[in-house]
């Protein structure tokens, strides 16, 4: 049936099929021989002709002209790849292409392997992402909406600013509420170890949680992360927390996909926050350090700052005191945590970051900002998925009108105009 496409036609198309998600990859050499370390020829073919929603083994047949049973088998070897992952929706098996961050490029090294090379595909990912630079400025400059976000360190928040910290906020309410919760290896210090570059800091390896239908599908199929209970997932923020670790999450209010425990040294969106400072990769907390008079200057909140927001200056006394830059600061809180004379406490942000409610909130946001939403609505398979298509126009309904002008003006579409104007 697809006989005729050559090599490298099959990876140009699943690169073309990848940069349908409003999260792409950049084409350049790096990721086609990334491409060819993770899919083999004949799956490369496969997938550029899956849909961007998700679809059922029955549309992937239809769709490869092949039997369901054929199709389930090939879909079954994806899934345990982890360049799939599967969800049941009222019973029915549904598949899905995770996008390239935080997704297929890390679940490659999220456990170690010997089915591919990782060291090779480690130093590939090196060049990719911290050579060159247009997949890490696509991934975290391109649009307004952040994909991640970071968690403030709770214990270092005082009885005084809890008060105001709502639950989506906290890394430890999201674990109470996860239906499913994987632990992996990080892929960023997995990655730099094989490029010859440890963690600076020497931060634990195993600390990557993945949570919710995400968790459930790496664990069962392929064991790139193991399930583990709410009590072990708390000792995880505990020692990210002592290891001076940033927790970032995906910047959605309602079930993230995960919580990664980030070094500066290590991490692609710490690395982007100090390369292209003052501009943030990832939303802040709603928290600002505030340092008071008393500082006496000893330098270990600079030492221990992931992006570098903090240096010491000279007031007119001729004393050091240490300063925030709060247009870089992520408001994480390691700095209260590290001050030996507690005279650095986290005080409310004036104005309110604000987070997409949840995963298809985000896409939408995400598509508007970069001019990609048809991709989403018009994509071949999705549709006749009325579903799909209800989720994607239910939340354009309760973006603000300005949006709403946006997402409009990019459909010119007379149905989308008629459900505007209601």
């Amino acid at each position: 049936m697809m006989g005729h496409i050559t090599s490298k036609d099959a990876y140009k198309n699943l690169e073309e099929r990848i940069n349908w998600f409003t999260q792409g990859a950049p084409p350049s050499e790096s990721l086609y021989k990334i491409l060819q370390v993770l899919y083999t020829e004949t799956e490369a073919k496969w997938v550029a002709l899956l849909p961007v929603r998700p679809f059922t083994a029955k549309k992937a047949a239809k769709i490869w002209q092949i039997s369901e049973g054929k199709a389930e088998a090939l879909l079954e070897n994806l899934c345990q790849k982890a360049l799939l992952v599967d969800s049941f929706y009222n019973g029915v098996r549904q598949f899905v292409m995770p996008p390239p961050m935080a997704g297929f490029i890390e679940f490659a090294l999220m456990r170690t392997r010997g089915d591919i090379d990782q060291k090779y595909l480690s130093e590939l990912y090196y060049q990719y992402m911290n050579v060159e630079e247009d997949f890490v400025k696509d991934l975290f400059f391109a649009t307004e909406t952040r994909l991640g976000r970071v968690y403030v360190q709770e214990p270092v928040l005082t009885n005084n600013n809890t008060i105001h910290i709502l639950d989506y906020e906290r890394a430890s309410h999201i674990i109470e509420e996860a239906t499913h919760i994987g632990l992996g290896t990080c892929y960023c210090r997995h990655k730099m170890s094989h490029t010859g570059q440890s963690c600076a800091i020497d931060a634990p390896w195993d600390v990557c949680l993945t949570l919710g239908n995400v968790a459930r599908s790496l664990a069962e199929h392929g064991q790139h992360a193991r399930l583990i209970d709410k009590q072990e997932a708390m000792d995880v923020l505990e020692r990210s927390y002592a290891a001076n670790l940033v927790q970032m999450g995906e910047n959605v209010r309602e079930d993230p996909a995960f919580i990664c425990n980030c070094c500066g040294c290590c991490c692609e969106a710490l690395q982007a926050a100090r390369k292209f400072s003052p501009m943030q990769p990832v939303a802040t907390t709603n928290y600002l350090p505030k340092i008071a008079q008393e500082c006496i200057g000893c330098g270990k909140c600079e030492k221990v700052c992931p992006v570098l927001a903090i240096s010491m200056s000279t007031n007119a006394e001729g004393k050091k005191i240490a300063q925030v830059d709060h247009e870089v600061c992520l408001g994480c809180g390691i700095c209260v945590r590290s001050c030996p004379k507690k005279v650095i406490e986290l005080v409310r942000r004036e104005v309110q970051v604000i987070t997409p409610v949840n995963s298809t909130h985000r896409f939408v946001l995400q598509a508007i900002e970069k001019g990609t939403l048809q991709n989403l609505i018009f994509d071949n398979q999705a549709f006749a998925n009325h579903r799909a298509m209800a989720a994607v126009l239910g939340v354009i309904l309760k973006l603000p009108p300005l949006k709403q002008m946006l997402a409009s003006k990019q459909f010119k579409s007379i149905y989308l105009d008629k459900l505007l104007s209601k």
